[in-house]
């Protein structure tokens, strides 16, 4: 069964997708797989997830998670619908010990020190902190993150190609979510392959900024609305 943290460590970026049927989620998984980002996040927010969810589970290589669980109800039609990995936008006791016994891995949203204490807790210690950006950025990510050096986590909300290179340069950082790589409504195909090419080298583009910093070549800053 694959653990939470091998899912994190899998790529980068986690695509987070919210699905209305105008594009064929098997060949949309096909694609992410096929260019570097095999997890795959689909959240519950519309009508065509949990069909998106069962067509992607079967495309070889995907790794395909249901998002935006909030009650036991939901976890079981995303297990059913063949999920490999929960995510919540929080931590509650209730369904955390509910996925905790299905046997799947769970990334709860996090965004506070209490957050993760419960979580801790109830045996877990890898998170999504999320409302990453409106949660005060990697500032507040910096602070939560000293007390729990055991702790690892996906920021998400409010992540973008311009401030992940950040957010991944931080070592309690395992991966990213973000909704850019498949934005709401997509259809093309071939820009969401260039989008996810791009992705897998952001953690890259931070060593290549932190060598050009070294050598005094001022680059612009992508993580200013951070702190904002």
């Amino acid at each position: 069964m694959t653990t939470i943290d091998e899912i994190m460590g899998a790529a980068p970026v986690i695509p987070v997708l919210i699905l209305d049927g105008s594009i064929d989620p098997a060949a949309l998984a096909e694609t992410l797989v096929s260019n570097g980002l095999p997890v795959i996040e689909v959240t519950l927010r519309t009508s065509h997830a949990l069909d998106a969810i069962h067509a992607m589970a079967r495309v070889p290589g995907a790794i395909v998670g249901a998002g935006t669980v909030v009650n036991r109800e939901q976890l079981a039609q995303a297990q059913d619908a063949g999920a490999t990995f929960i995510v919540a936008p929080g931590l509650t006791e209730g369904l955390s010990r509910a996925v905790l016994e299905s046997g799947l891995a769970y990334l709860p949203g996090v965004s506070s020190a209490g957050d993760v204490m419960r979580g801790l807790d109830l045996g877990l210690d890898r998170f999504k902190f999320f409302p990453a950006v409106a949660s005060g950025g990697l500032p507040a990510l910096k602070s939560l993150s000293e007390p729990f050096a055991s702790v690892r986590f996906c920021p998400t909300g409010g992540i973008t190609p311009e401030n992940a290179p950040d957010w991944l340069a931080h070592p309690a950082v395992r991966c990213v979510g973000g909704t850019w790589i498949v934005p709401k409504g997509a259809a093309d195909l071939t820009q969401v392959a260039q989008l996810a090419r791009a992705a897998t080298v952001l953690r890259d583009r931070q060593q290549w900024r932190t060598q050009e910093d070294s050598n005094l070549w001022p680059l612009p800053s992508e993580g200013n609305a951070l702190s904002s």
